[in-house]
Formats: C-alpha cells, structure tokens, sequence
C-alpha cells in the first residue's frame, strides 16, 4: 500500500468549530496536517463564499431549501478547501526552487531528523543546476499536509421537514458524513465522542472505505480514542463491516482542549503502555475479522494488513514531551492543540479572543458545565459570550435564541429535541424552579438556577471568531465568542509566527516562558486528583452502590498510575534535568489522593 511520505511528526487537532476551519489552506503546503470540523455546515457555507472571493473561484449559494443542502455545502467546500491548497503547494514548490531563502525558512521548519531535511541540505551545499535539482527533488519528496475532517458522533440529530421526520440518513453526523465521502479529498475523517452504530453501518454505503485492488484506501478511517479498550471495541466493530481503522488518536480524558471525556482513572502513560505492547493484537484482530467481513461482501481482500497509525494528543507543550513520545512510545504523530491558537497564520481566532487567550493564567481557564451535551468542557473565563450570557441573566431572558439547534438533543419535552441552553428550555426550568421556591433554601435555588442557566449556546459562540477574523457580518441574537483551549493554554503567553511554533515543537527555538511549567503527566494527574474530588463533593445524599463503585475504581486506577508513573521515572533516561521534581510531584499527589476518602454505603 502506497502513502505519501510524512514530512512533520506533529499534527493540529481539529479546535471548536471555527477555529481550525481553514487550517490546511494556511499550513498544508508546508506539509502540515490539520482537521476540520465539518459539524455547522451554515459555517462552512459562509466560510467557502469568503475564500471564493478571496480566490477567485465561482460561487453559487446552496441555501436550505436544496433537499440535500447540509451534505452538499460541505463537499462543496471541501472541494474547494482541495483546489485552493494543491495551487498553494504548486506554488511554494516553484517558490522553494528559485529562491534560496525560502527554501532555508522551509528547510529551519522541517524536524531535525528528517531524511528530506538532510536531502535538501545536501543540494544547498551543489551550486551546479541547483534549481532543476531542487526542483526535481521536491516533485519526489513534497506533499503537503492531510486534509482531515472531524465528526463528532453524538452530534447526529434527527432533522425534520416541517413535522415531517427525515430518514436516518439527513441526520446531523450522516449527512456531514456523506458530505466527505462525497468530495474530492483523498484523507481521513476523525471520528470522535464514542461509538454511534447508527453511523459507523453508514461507512458501508461508500466505497471510498474499502480498500481497492492496490490496497490504497481513497478515504480513511480515524479514531480518537481515551483507552486501548475502547479502541479495540471501535475498531473490532468497523471491522466486523469490512472497514479498517488506518489511525488511532489518543487524547488524554483532561488534559486536552473542548470537551473533556474522562477516563474512569487511567492515565496517559500507562495507556499509551498499553497500545505500545499490544498494537500488533489490535492489528490481527482488525484484519482477521476485516477478511471475514470482505469475503462476505464479495470485496477484495488484502493479504496482508494495512497501515495502522497510533498518534497521541493532550496536553503536550515542550520538545522533550514531543520527542519522548516519538521515540519512547514509537507514535507516528503528536498532537499540538491549543498552542496553535497563539499562531494566526495557522488558525482562525479574533483579535480580542487572542489576546483574552495571551492574558490567561492557571485559574483562568477551567473545566466548565456550559455545554449542552452534558460533559465537562474546557474554557476561558472572560470571554464575550460569557459577558451576553449574563447579562441575558440578570435581564430575566435567560437562554440562546438556538439558530442552529445542532445541540437540541434532548427529548424531554418531545420527539424533535430540544438545546438546554435555549431560552425555551431554560423558560420551562425558571418557571418549574418558580414554582417550589418557598419550599428550599436560598442557596438551594440559586444553585439549581445557576445550573439551568450555565449552559451556553456553542454552536454560534464557537463559530464567531471566524466571522469576526474574516470581517464577515454576523447576524442574530448577541453571542459573543466562546473558545475551549487545554489548560496548557497558561504556559504560552504572546502571538508567535507558524515558524517559530514549529520549531518550537522540534526544539530549534522556544516560545515558552514559563519555566514552572509541570511535565505533562504530572498535570494530568493532578486534574485528574481534582475531577475525582469533585465528583465527591456532588454526590448527593441517595448516593448509589453503582456510584460508589465507580468513584472507588477510579480511585484505585489513579493510585495504579501514580505507581507506574514511580517506576517508569525511577528507570529512564528522558526528563533528566526535572526527574528529581516529577519525583517530589508524584509523591505529594500520591499522598493527597490517600487522604481523599469515598464515601461508603450507609444501609438504612
């Protein structure tokens, strides 16, 4: 099987809905890849009349009253996010040959360790026929980033035409699929939030899935997973349909950007343990199953298996965490996040966001409730959405006029859903909550009030900043920006440019200024010490046994990571110069998470 060669080690993670919206026409020529989120296809739209302009390519609307207008606005701009990026590339190619100075700014980009860094040092060093032979070796050697796509698979609502409901297939994530599978791109579509069947047995309707007679496979398959048990059930289940994963991207469960799946305990380090010893199983038991499903359908089968990726993602913000994964952990790419949201040639953020995200410290970024899905999510304390929201607040009209509904999911008050951060949600609960007033606390109601309202509207909020960077009108109820960085956010504090990021990443220069910065597993643990204790202190007084067991697993998980942790950095050769601080960290929390006690079952 064919692939093109990978220039970088690292990749950008998809950010919100906005913010890495058109990452890949800033960075693929470089070779970078990117993802985008193809969720707010009202986004998208927007976004390809802008670069349409911008490129002068013809541009027609596709408005809502075409049948098949969420799916075909994202092929659409995927198709022309695909042209616009190989022109670039064709271009920086001609650039690179015939002008010695950007290919040595190209060349300081490049990892050190790079086969294709050396070879075009090398033909530096030939002044004979240098831009022919410059040339020749970058048609050889250059291809620019991936074009990936992001899914979010609990982001698949059922839609209707009036009270009509449509079939499964114009669902949310569906029609988003199909959008991809449709376009031009030769990439991968990340699936992330967990197994929906529904979706997964929608692969099966494109052929672009399954591998052709050379074994290439036109799209592909990735997987962000929290655990190798997880991925082996994902995995094992696409496979089961003849489809094969080509990635798994590990996140850590909280120490990442966005919505924050925790872990029942388990850490990153011994996860990626567990997916370093056990790849190969994970492999057969795809391909055998795989074999068993093509054979069925009548499909080619490849003999032997095909390419599997394992990359990493949380978290990550020096050079020495960057190279310890490459080369401990032997993942094929690490994921640099939110970072990147310092960087504007490479992603989509406002001005004044930016600079709010410059300003932030520890305690201003935190794990909220502002989502209405229901799990925790990363924010930033500041923001101007947070500013409308409250002043909706203390006006009485609480709640988002929710334009978008890709939130309305809940099906408390009927079959076509319903956003719990909308004014007609909230309206219900305000009014209920009116209603038994005299009958608790002050502080009871003003708790519950404040977790009715909380809940903000992330489809406008997250999709604002690019509106606002590209001078692009917004329209509608005052929403503001809501961005969702990692708490790594507090250890980088100024704009830099996309080469001084990357070289940041590969250890040629440093951007960082804070030197009290913990090691990434370290801080991990630490939020992860943090959510347990918090999760304590909500349980109510009808606590369950189910819940007690949970609280006890993940307990004891933490306290199995601490121990891996203790004898893993007793035994390397990696972080010498703090090796002696994570020691003095881990024992510390090991001590903190002893005293942290979960409570027992009272039987009446």
């Amino acid at each position: 099987m064919t692939t093109n060669k990978q220039l970088h080690t690292f990749h950008i993670p998809v950010m919100g809905l906005a913010f890495t919206i058109d990452s890949p026409i800033r960075v693929a020529k470089y070779g970078i890849s990117s993802v985008i989120s193809i969720a707010d296809d009202e986004l998208i739209e927007r976004m390809r009349a802008f670069y349409s302009r911008k490129f002068d390519v013809p541009y027609q609307e596709i408005t809502q009253k075409i049948h098949d207008y969420r799916a075909e606005r994202i092929t659409s701009y995927l198709n022309l996010v695909d042209k616009i990026v190989k022109e670039k590339f064709e271009n920086f190619k001609t650039e690179l040959a015939e002008s010695k100075q950007a290919l040595e700014n190209f060349i300081a980009m490049l990892p050190n360790k790079s086969e294709i860094k050396k070879g075009l040092e090398h033909l530096m060093e030939d002044g004979i026929a240098f831009k022919e032979n410059i040339k020749n070796y970058l048609e050889t050697n250059l291809s620019p980033g991936d074009i990936d796509v992001n899914i979010m698979t609990k982001l698949d609502k059922d839609n209707f035409d009036k009270k009509e409901q449509l079939p499964v297939e114009f669902n949310d994530a569906h029609a988003a699929l199909r959008g991809f599978a449709n376009s031009n791109l030769t990439s991968s579509v990340v699936l992330s939030a967990g197994m929906n069947p529904r979706l997964f047995a929608y692969f099966e309707n494109f052929s672009a899935f399954f591998p052709d007679f050379d074994n290439n496979l036109k799209k592909k398959i990735i997987l962000k997973v929290s655990d190798f048990r997880s991925a082996m059930i994902q995995g094992n289940f696409l496979a089961k349909k003849g489809l094969w994963v080509s990635e798994y991207r590990i996140e850590s469960g909280l120490n990442c950007g966005g919505h924050a799946f925790a872990t029942d305990g388990y850490l990153l380090g011994p996860i990626l343990e567990e997916f370093k010893h056990k790849k190969d199983q994970l492999i057969q038991s795809a391909h055998d199953l795989m074999v068993k499903a093509l054979g069925q359908k009548e499909m080619h089968i490849p003999s032997t298996p095909l390419d599997l990726k394992i990359t990493v993602q949380g978290g990550v913000g020096t050079a020495e965490e960057h190279d310890f994964l490459i080369d401990y952990y032997n993942v094929n790419s690490v994921g640099w996040g939110t970072p990147f949201l310092l960087v504007p040639e490479a992603t989509s953020v406002d001005k004044d966001t930016r600079e709010l995200l410059i300003e932030a410290k520890e305690e201003d970024l935190y794990l909220s409730h502002i989502s209405p899905l229901g799990v925790p999510f990363n924010t930033l304390r500041g923001t101007t959405n947070e500013m409308f929201k409250q002043k909706r607040i203390d006006d009485n009209k609480a709640g988002s006029s929710c334009p978008k509904k890709f939130l309305a999911l809940s099906k408390e008050f009927g079959a076509d859903g319903i956003c719990t951060a909308s004014k007609k949600y909230q309206d219900v609960k305000l009014d209920g909550l009116e209603e038994i007033k005299d009958t608790i606390s002050v502080e009871t109601f003003e708790k519950m009030k404040f977790d009715i309202t909380e809940k903000a509207c992330l489809c406008v909020g997250l999709a604002n900043a690019s509106y606002l960077e590209n001078d692009i009108k917004i329209t509608g109820q005052s929403q503001g920006v809501i961005i969702c960085p990692g708490p790594n956010m507090a250890y980088f504090d100024k704009e830099v440019s996309l080469s001084e990021m990357v070289q940041h990443i590969y250890g040629n220069a440093n951007v960082m200024t804070d030197v009290n910065r913990p090691n990434l597993f370290i801080k991990e643990l630490k939020m992860y010490i943090d959510y347990l204790k918090n999760e304590i202190s909500i349980l109510s007084n009808e606590v369950t046994a189910s819940q007690i067991k949970k609280l006890k697993a993940f307990k004891s998980n933490l306290i199995e990571g601490i121990d891996f942790y203790q004898n893993f950095f007793s035994t390397t050769n990696y972080f010498e110069k703090s090796i002696s601080e994570i020691q003095r960290q881990l024992n510390h929390y090991l001590k903190e998470l002893s005293g942290v006690e979960v409570p027992e079952l009272v039987v009446a």
